[in-house]
């Protein structure tokens, strides 16, 4: 594998509107419809995304027959200061987890859960 291994990543959801409304304010980002190429049943709203710049992107998905919550993918957003994000997941819906811990060399991280009941990681270095 020459690549990174992760290419993509979709987060279902149950209520378009109220994750994305969550998404866009922990992560101060702004999420756009993505067209769905199947022509099918999914509706998706796509995170910011760079073609030249390392790294995955992904959406918010909605399709009939997914659920949200108890899944077994976690999905880290990179910031610069996790302990930002994580003081904008309660006043936008969410909950924390596990608050801001160190790993080692790698970092930090803070584990929450978003409007949907998925969980999700915050990594930063500081």
């Amino acid at each position: 594998m020459n690549t990174n291994p992760v290419v993509w990543f979709e987060i279902y959801v149950q209520d378009m509107a109220r994750a994305q409304k969550f998404y866009e304010s922990v992560l101060r980002v702004k999420l756009e419809k993505l067209g769905d190429p199947t022509d099918s049943t999914v509706e998706m709203m796509a995170f910011p995304m760079d073609m030249e710049r390392p790294g995955a992107s992904g959406a918010l998905a909605k399709m009939s027959g997914f659920t949200s919550g108890g899944n077994s993918t976690l999905v880290y957003f990179s910031c610069a200061d996790c302990a930002e994000e994580a003081g904008r997941v309660a006043s936008s819906g969410g909950r924390i987890q596990r608050d801001k811990m160190a790993i080692g060399e790698y970092g930090f991280i803070v584990l929450a859960l978003d409007t949907e009941g998925n969980m999700f990681g915050l990594h930063s270095m500081k």
